[in-house]
Parts: C-alpha cells; structure tokens; sequence
C-alpha cells in the first residue's frame, strides 16, 4: 500500500514548509517538492497541514477505580483516538495486589489483543512495589519494552518517600523513568476531615480538599529526591503555577525534572464545581481544575519548554449513572476522572494556535516530537523519512462544535462541550492506514479495530 500526500504545509517541532510525502508499507520514504510516485492513494492537502499524528502518554483504559471502572476500553477508546488525530497512546497497567509486572503488563496486554484500532504502549503502575517488583524494573526496561514507570504521593496505593528513592535509583540504573502523581496525602486527608466535621462535602470542596499547594509540597520533595539520586523524574499533569515554579527551579539547577499538562488544566477553572444540578460533578478529577492564574502559567511553561507534553488523563466515566451514582451527598465519593482523548489535538491548534499562545511548530513539539523522545516510541513522532506514517493531515479553517454526540469517546459528555473550535483532522494514517476522516459535519472513524501493534519502547535518555 503506497500514499502520497501532495502541496501540505509540513509542520515539524521547528519549522514548516510546503511539500509531499510519500509513504510505502506503512513507513514515510520520501519528503520533498513535485513528487511524482505513482501511489495506490493520492491526497491533495494544498491549504492544509501534514502534521505527526498525536501521541497521549496518559490514558487509563478500562481501568477499575472507586468502585467502577473508566468506560472507555481499547476499542472505543482507541477509535476515539483515531477520530481526534492521536494515533499512538501510552496506557496505564496498574499493578494488582501481588503481580509482578511482567504479569499486569500481560494481563492488560490481554485487555488489549484484537481491540485497538491504532498503536499503543504501557507505563507499569507501581502499586505494590516488594524488592521484586523493584528488582523487575530492568527486565521492564531492557526485556518488556516499558521504560516508564508511574507511582502515587497520594491515595491508598502511594509508596513512601523510601521506597520512590529506590524506584528513582534503580530506574537511573538501568535507562528508566519514574513518573509521578504529586499531591500531599497528609494535607488532602486533614482537609478531607475538617470539611467533613464542618458539613462541607459539596462539589466545590473537592478542590478547595485538594488545594495548589498540595501539588507544590509533593513536586518539591519528589525534586529534592532526584537531586539526592541525580536520576530523572516526570511529573504527570501539572495543573498549577506554583508546581511549575517548583519543577522550574529543579530545572534551574540541572536537574533532569520534567513535566506534562493537560487541555483540562490550560483551559477550565474551578468555577465549573459551582455549576447547578450536581453538573460539576463532571468536572471532577485528580488533581482538580484550578484557576486563571494557573491555566495562564501553564501556557507560559508549554512556550518556556518547562512543559515538555501534553496529555488527556483520559479517564472517562458516565455522568448518568456513574457520577451522579455516587457522591450527591460527599464529593469524596465521586468517581474522579474525565474524558479528552479526541479533543486533544483540535483544543490546541483552536485554543493553543489559532489564538496566538502557542505557534503550530510549538504545538507538534508537544503533542508528537517531545513525546517520542520523551518515553523511547523511536519510530514515532515526526514527519521524517523513516518513521512510521502516523500523518494527520488537518484543515486549519475546519469550523466544529463540540459535542458528545459527534464524538465517539464511549461517555455520555465532553468537558468542552460547545467550544466553538477552528481546525479539524480532515485524514488520519495509522502506519499509511486511512483511520479516520472528515465526513459532512465530524470524523469518521475507517479503520478496524485490531490493527494497532504494541510499541516497545527505547531505554530513556536525559536531555
């Protein structure tokens, strides 16, 4: 199969210019000017962009939590991916009580086979982390192909201060990274006590429990462990000014500190949990939206590149049924998580772009080259000529409304529902296979599920 893309706007980390692609057995062969191949599929894309596709380093597909489990699994969720121009994802494979993670890789893995429509990779959440498990770590690395491991400041499930040092030393060892949720447990559990005393367990309490410097505390002292190991650590989605300002000064004394944000925490605020008729309940997630101020440094980070990534945290639970099943009396019983996985990458050409805070070379760093490099997907990423034609070729003056009923995220609403977004995918290539395309008034998905491989990834490399 053999596809040429003729007079697009090719856009890489750090510069465009108008050109054609052609693409053969699924990987681009040539880039230049009035290429002339014969191809089995020919597209014009004068007017509009060659991008990368996009690649979500964080999702959580069908993964139980609070009682449930998020509703998108590897079909729909990774049909939704295709359809909003992502097309690679990094899930999460939380460990069970006593797995190795050879064995959650496995089983997740499992979850997986004949399901995913687009090609996908695994971080190893570390929950039960026994001298095994942490011994494991350089088979995950060299062996498994995940160089990426994810532990929790907070929840019941969080390691210790101890143990995160071990996981930072042993991951500087052999080629891994340590990524981390930053939050202080102790001080969301105080304040979890002291409102519930008070009778103040609405939805707006969830995030005046989980205030901003709960993330500064935490991301502070998860920095002064690398600088105590010298190894490298990644913190996932950043959601306030002062965390920044902490991942920033790490940064400052060379240390190999990095950082993530999300569409959710550039472009809401806490305001959405005063919303009537339990809608904020929607909005509920860890940790939770916070305000102007921050979405504001966050944009500043993304363009100091302090921000290296961008993420859903796509973790999708129906509002009937599931959010307003529980917690109508006590937002800590409230099912946190949100769906983004499709809107990922027209929120940022709209939001990000098209209204000057970030430049569209900006925008592919972000979304596709930086996250390449970050967690080892060494055949992704870029539009160059030997990687694999993951290509999204994207009208910019694509006018859309958001709205759950023309999306495909298996959940019953959208964060953003109604933003009026300017640039859409028009053809989405998994390897130079047509996933997804515009038709009449959204994408629609033209893949089939089970075409996605899994990536094994490189050892990570500080830079």
């Amino acid at each position: 199969m053999s596809l040429l893309i003729k007079n697009g706007l090719i856009v890489t980390s750090t510069s465009s210019t108008i050109g054609d692609v052609y693409v053969e057995d699924g990987t681009i062969q040539a880039i230049g000017r009035s290429l002339a191949m014969a191809a089995d599929e020919t597209v014009d894309a004068a007017g509009k962009y060659i991008l990368p596709g996009a690649i979500d380093p964080h999702t959580h597909l069908a993964m139980p939590f609070m009682g449930t489990h998020s509703t998108d699994d590897y079909e729909t969720g990774t049909i939704a991916a295709a359809c909003g121009g992502v097309t690679s994802l990094i899930d999460f494979a939380m460990q069970f009580k006593g797995e190795s993670i050879k064995e959650c890789l496995v089983r997740k893995q499992g979850w997986a086979d004949g399901k995913v429509a687009i090609d996908y990779s695994q971080h190893p959440g570390i929950v039960d982390p026994t001298p095994e498990v942490i011994a494991e770590v350089e088979n995950a690395i060299h062996e498994y192909g995940t160089p990426s491991f994810k532990v929790f400041m907070v929840y019941d499930f969080r390691v210790d201060d101890a143990t995160m040092i071990k996981m930072l030393e042993e991951t500087k060892k052999h080629g891994g990274l340590v990524q981390v949720h930053a939050e202080n447990a102790y001080v969301i559990q105080h304040l979890n006590e002291v409102f519930e005393k008070e009778g103040r367990l609405d939805i707006y309490h969830h995030a005046l429990s989980r205030p901003n410097l709960a993330e500064e505390e935490a991301i502070f002292r998860a920095c002064k462990m690398v600088e105590l190991t010298g190894s490298s650590l990644y913190v996932v989605h950043l959601s306030t000014m002062e965390g920044l300002r902490q991942i920033q000064a790490a940064r400052m004394k060379g240390l190999n500190v990095y950082a993530e944000t999300c569409p959710q925490y550039l472009l809401l605020t806490d305001d959405t949990y005063k919303k009537p008729d339990f809608e904020g309940a929607k909005y509920v997630m860890s940790p939770p939206l916070r305000t102007v101020e921050s979405n504001e440094a966050l944009w500043d980070g993304i363009n100091s590149g302090d921000v290296m990534t961008l993420a859903t945290d796509h973790c999708p639970f129906f509002f009937n049924g599931i959010k307003d099943k529980f917690g109508k009396d006590d937002y800590r019983k409230i099912p946190n998580g949100a769906p983004g996985i499709e809107t990922l990458m027209p929120l940022m050409h709209s939001e990000g772009v098209k209204k000057g805070r970030i430049s569209l070379e900006k925008m592919v760093d972000v979304l596709s080259t930086a996250t390449a490099r970050m967690f080892g997907m060494d055949n992704k990423g870029s539009i160059t000529v030997g990687k694999d034609a993951d290509i999204v070729v994207f009208n910019p003056d694509q006018e859309f409304t958001v709205s759950i009923d023309k999306l495909h995220m298996n959940v019953d609403y959208t964060p953003f529902e109604g933003y009026e977004l300017t640039g859409m995918p028009y053809k989405v290539y998994s390897r130079g296979k047509l996933v997804a395309q515009w038709a009449g008034d959204k994408v629609e998905f033209t893949g089939e599920p089970g075409w996605g491989r899994f990536v094994k990834r490189s050892p990570f490399k500080p830079f």
